[in-house]
């Protein structure tokens, strides 16, 4: 894939509603909302924002509420009560439909056109001139990969070829906010990584970036900010570095592990687990290492190894929803 070319078509004439949703403060701003489905309730006073030209990681087991809430953004499905706005605008307004592109996790081409059909097709969804498409168009087919393959059918793509002609469609119109649902998926590692510079390449020209993805390395290496979401509600929200970094951690291998020896590392923490030969200890600040390094010796137990934990996104998400199907 290559570099995003500066060309825009964020100059191209637009309605005033437009103008002003895009000098809104926020790109997407979810406040109390609420969905339920009859007896069921998916969304529980769901409060989410974004900012603009950020990449978003939004996280949670099947079943959590993920996919209302991008339908709700998508103005596909009405919440129950709560309000969620796209640059300003009600996520059901016409004007927010327009800044926002977006790729489902499943979804379904039309494999008889070829992958310029489809994207004439989408641009001509989007009000693109027949200029604008002349260039915009071979323009996406580079930027994901497909610059050659363009004049074939969908039908002849490979899964990780329809997988790149989907993110096509999503971005053809340049849109402000990409809703991505498992965008990598279907894709081998070279895709993935570059499907992850075409991501930071959008984001650096200001565009925001929805991403929904079970692949947490994927998240950890492209997402500014993360929520994550179970049971309709979100349990963790903030800077990924926050997240991650959390309360320390020290893992400590020894010849045994007994109730003495528990007592002991107690005094300096909490024990999170442990096992015949290993403890995992949370702590409040991780100098207590060098205490405990002195003390287990001379309380008789031998320390083959004592370093602090450095603790995952995955850790984290598993903290969370633990008990949740994932």
């Amino acid at each position: 894939m290559q570099a995003v070319s500066t060309r825009s078509l964020a100059d191209r004439p637009t309605d005033l509603v437009t103008v002003a949703a895009r000098e809104s403060a926020l790109a997407i701003e979810v406040s109390g909302l609420r969905k339920a489905y009859g007896q069921h309730v998916a969304l529980h006073d769901l409060n989410l924002t974004v900012e603009p030209g950020e990449v978003f990681g939004f996280l949670g087991p099947n079943g959590a509420g993920k996919t209302t809430t991008i339908k709700i953004l998508l103005g596909l499905v009405r919440p129950t009560s709560g309000q969620a706005r796209v640059f300003g605008l009600p996520a059901s307004d016409p004007g927010a439909r327009r800044l926002v592109g977006y790729l489902p996790e499943n979804f379904r081409l039309q494999d008889w056109l070829t992958g310029n059909e489809l994207l004439e097709l989408h641009a001509d969804l989007a009000n693109l001139t027949r200029e604008e498409r002349a260039w915009r168009i071979p323009e996406v087919l580079r930027l994901v990969g497909l610059g050659d393959r363009g004049h074939e059918r969908l039908q002849s793509y490979s899964k990780g070829m329809l997988q790149r002609i989907g993110l096509a469609q999503a971005i053809v119109h340049n849109p402000r906010l990409l809703l991505l649902d498992e965008p990598t998926s279907a894709l081998d590692p070279i895709g993935r990584r570059e499907v992850r510079d075409l991501i930071r390449a959008l984001s650096s020209r200001g565009t925001t970036v929805f991403l929904n993805s079970h692949l947490l390395s994927e998240v950890e290496m492209l997402c500014d900010r993360v929520a994550i979401i179970d049971r309709g509600r979100v349990v963790k929200s903030g800077r990924l570095d926050d997240l991650v970094r959390g309360a320390p951690e020290l893992m400590i291998t020894l010849d045994c592990v007994d109730a003495d020896v528990l007592a002991v590392l107690g005094r300096f923490g909490r024990v999170l687990s442990h096992d015949l030969t290993s403890v995992r200890l949370g702590v409040t600040d991780a100098s207590v290492a060098s205490v405990i390094a002195e003390v287990l010796p001379r309380s008789g137990y031998r320390v083959y190894s004592l370093v602090p934990v450095q603790r995952s996104l995955e850790d984290v998400f598993m903290g969370l929803v633990e008990g949740s199907r994932l």
